[in-house]
């Protein structure tokens, strides 16, 4: 916020301010004796933006959505969404909903980033966040409203500890949508030839992706602490490995000495069994000889 002091009375500039469940003002750099400007609240969103949401999409967004997306948005179901609302409207009008962003949970091995992101060992079935769809009504851009969204997405993404990045696609001609996520520090990385297919034409799509919770690209090199976990499990793993080997040698040194301890065994006993029945066979012929 900053005040400028001018005949003695103050005229206050506001900057973007968002507080999410709470009053947001999102001011450009005008004065405001003499415009309004509505406050701005962010929440979920309800079964009371059906209409509005189907209304902006279509005035948005080349591709239609059937109403079971709407139906699904508004009652939480696979999707979590955020609504941007404008409150305190002049002349009593009703607040309205001015910018929304709608999201899903998938898992990554059934994504199609599954390949940008470098795995670690520890993770146990890691999940990205998808944005599905993003927009402001055209009359309330350039306020900060798309970057307050984007950021309760990223905060969102951030508490569910197994999701490792949120990731979307951007239509290849919406130079303005690109520059946005670029500034939001999204990451281009990958060009998708023939992604749409609208209205008879196909078009290019581009694939941004902003990772979390350790989530990083194959390329980029691992942090001290993943460094110092990978080498923990390398020397658990080559501790095992030995003991394996260890294991599988007394085995085999164990086996060899009952096989030798059997075989004296059976020696020592057939010996005696030979040493016996010729002592039998020459009494008997003794007292046979006796006999005679």
């Amino acid at each position: 916020m900053r005040h400028r002091w001018d005949n003695h009375c103050i005229c206050i500039f506001f900057s973007n301010i968002s507080v999410f469940k709470g009053l947001v003002v999102l001011l450009p750099m005008l004065d405001t004796r003499s415009i309004h400007f509505p406050t701005i609240i962010y929440r979920p969103m309800g079964p009371s933006d059906l209409e509005p949401l189907v209304k902006i999409h279509a005035a948005l967004f080349p591709v239609r959505y059937e109403r079971e997306f709407f139906l699904n948005v508004v009652n939480g179901r696979g999707i979590t969404s955020w609504a941007a609302v404008a409150v305190g409207q002049p002349d009593g009008q009703s607040d309205e909903l001015i910018g929304f962003v709608t999201t899903r949970i998938v898992a990554a091995k059934d994504s199609e980033i599954d390949n940008l992101l470098r795995y670690d060992i520890s993770w146990k079935d890691p999940t990205l966040v998808y944005i599905l769809t993003l927009g402001v009504v055209e009359h309330y851009r350039n306020l900060g409203i798309a970057s307050s969204l984007i950021r309760e997405v990223i905060k969102y993404a951030s508490s569910i500890t197994s999701c490792k990045a949120v990731y979307l696609h951007v239509i290849a001609y919406n130079n303005p949508a690109i520059h946005f996520y670029k500034k939001m520090l999204f990451k281009l990385v990958r060009r998708l030839q023939k992604f749409y297919y609208i209205d008879g034409q196909h078009y290019d799509s581009f694939l941004f992706v902003y990772y979390v919770n350790g989530g990083r690209s194959p390329c980029s090199p691992l942090d001290e602490p993943s460094k110092k976990f990978m080498r923990r499990q390398i020397v658990a793993e080559v501790a095992k490995y030995f003991r394996g080997v260890l294991k599988s040698l007394s085995s085999k040194i164990w086996k060899n000495a009952e096989k030798k301890i059997s075989r004296r065994s059976k020696c020592k006993e057939t010996s005696t069994l030979l040493v016996r029945n010729n002592t039998r066979i020459l009494s008997s012929d003794s007292a046979l000889c006796e006999a005679v």
